[in-house]
Order: structure tokens, then sequence, then C-alpha cells
């Protein structure tokens, strides 16, 4: 879950593109990447959350979450390809200064690392959105090119499963392949230990999650409690049940309550 809300959307036109069996991300060249949208907006989420931003959206993902919000850059993706230079050349036009790169998986492209170099190198804040399962860092040995690194770990529940998303669920293929890779422990501490600001954003569907946060909190170093960030899930409005609750598991252990700014404003749409 991830975003911002749409203050004007330039969605790409988008090919379909059918990568849940065969590929985790579509093949580009070296200078460009498969693209399901660009727009200006706010942050919805996170430490940013009201900051007018670029959102670059990469297609391609290597998890299935049962309940993604952006199916068309994970479960049924699409995309465009775009050159590096056309997105530097549209991000620069631009009033804004913070960039956003989620997907998807943004990591899955080492070009997403080109781009977001480039954005630093003209004086912007990059903000990279990762789900923590892959940590590929610079070829060069240069410093990994990102401001804020906003880290959203899957939980178990993430898992598709008939019994959780009848629509999305897909094969057992990919609950299984799901499951295999949705926490991988070196990638994430390697993302921590980098010294750039965080953010660790959880998704709650209920207090068991809770246990499970924990417990993998407990397997990390690196990481002081407001980094934390608890968000309930859903794509609309949390009922004052499931807000009460998750308010009082961040007050109890210092946590962030997460809110979804992009919700709030214009509900869940495409381009927010």
């Amino acid at each position: 879950m991830d975003h911002g809300t749409t203050a004007r959307s330039t969605p790409n036109a988008s090919t379909p593109v059918d990568l849940t069996v065969a590929t985790d991300a579509p093949h580009t060249g070296p200078a460009e990447l498969p693209i399901s949208e660009t727009f200006i907006s706010v942050q919805g989420e996170g430490k940013l959350t009201g900051v007018p931003s670029w959102f670059c959206r990469v297609s391609g993902c290597n998890l299935r979450c049962s309940w993604c919000d952006t199916p068309y850059a994970s479960w049924k993706p699409e995309h465009t390809r775009r050159t590096l230079d056309d997105l530097i050349a549209e991000a620069t036009r631009s009033s804004v200064r913070h960039a956003v790169l989620t997907g998807g998986e943004p990591l899955l492209f080492p070009q997403t690392l080109t781009l977001a170099t480039r954005l630093r190198t003209l004086g912007w804040h990059v903000t990279f959105e990762t789900a923590g399962t892959l940590a590929p860092m610079p070829s060069d040995g240069s410093p990994f090119p990102a401001d804020l690194l906003s880290i959203s770990p899957k939980l178990a529940t993430s898992t598709p499963t008939p019994a959780r998303s009848l629509e999305l669920a897909g094969t057992d293929a990919w609950s299984a392949r799901h499951e295999a890779r949705r926490i991988n422990l070196p990638a994430l501490q390697a993302l921590l230990d980098l010294p750039i600001d965080r953010q660790l954003k959880f998704v709650a569907t209920a207090p068991a999650d809770l246990a499970e946060i924990e417990t993998l909190l407990a397997r990390l170093r690196a990481w002081h409690p407001a980094d934390i960030m608890l968000m309930p899930e859903g794509t609309a409005e949390p009922s004052p049940a499931h807000t009460r609750w998750v308010l009082d598991a961040c007050l109890q252990r210092g946590w962030r309550y997460c809110h979804r700014l992009h919700i709030t404003l214009f509900g869940h749409m495409r381009g927010t």
C-alpha cells in the first residue's frame, strides 16, 4: 500500500503484459523502464504525508499480495516502455522536487537506481517504496541513491489463497512463490543498514498480525520504534473498531499510526 492523492494525474497509455507465470519483470533496455503510470500528487502515507511529489510506478512485481491495491502493476501488469530521459524530462517540468519510485517492485530494475541518481543530482528528494525482498546495490560502489527507504514487509495475511481473495488468488504456484519470497531477512537487514532515513510500514488486518510484526522486528537491527508504521488494511476508510486497535497498538509500542490521506481525500482510485 503506498502512493498519494492525485492532484493532477498523467497516467500513461498501457499495454497489458502477462507476467504471472513466466517472469517477474518485463524485458527493457538499459536506459528504459516499464511504467504503469506517472502522476503528480501528494504523498498519502508515512513520514512525508502531504508532501507534493512526482510518482513513478514501475510495472512488475516478485510478489502477489492477496489485498494488492495496484494489481495493474502486479497481478495484471500493464506497462509502457519509457526512457529515463523521458521520465526525467517529465519530472523536471513539474513544480515539485520530491520523487517517489514505487510499483510493483522498483528494485527489480537496476534502471531505477540510475533514475534515482539522476534525480538526486538535480536536487530532488527521492523515496524508494519496496517490499524489502531485494537489496540490489549500485554496481559501481556508489551510495544507494535514496533519501528515504519506505519498506513494507509483507505479513502472512498477504499470501494469496482462495479463502482470502477469490478474485486474485490465481494459481497454487503463485501462493507458494509469494509465501517463499515475502520475507527476506538478509535483504531487509541490508536495506536497514544503509545510512538512509527509513520507515517500515506494516499493513494490519487483525490484532493477530502484531505478534508476527514483533517477531520479525526482534530479528532485525538498526531500526527505531518511530520508524515503525502500522496501517489498517483496506481500500476504504477503516471502521472505528479497526482504527482503534491499530491506534492502541501504536500507543503501546511507540510506533506511528499510518493514516492514508489519499483514501480520505479521493477514495480508492487509480493514479493515487
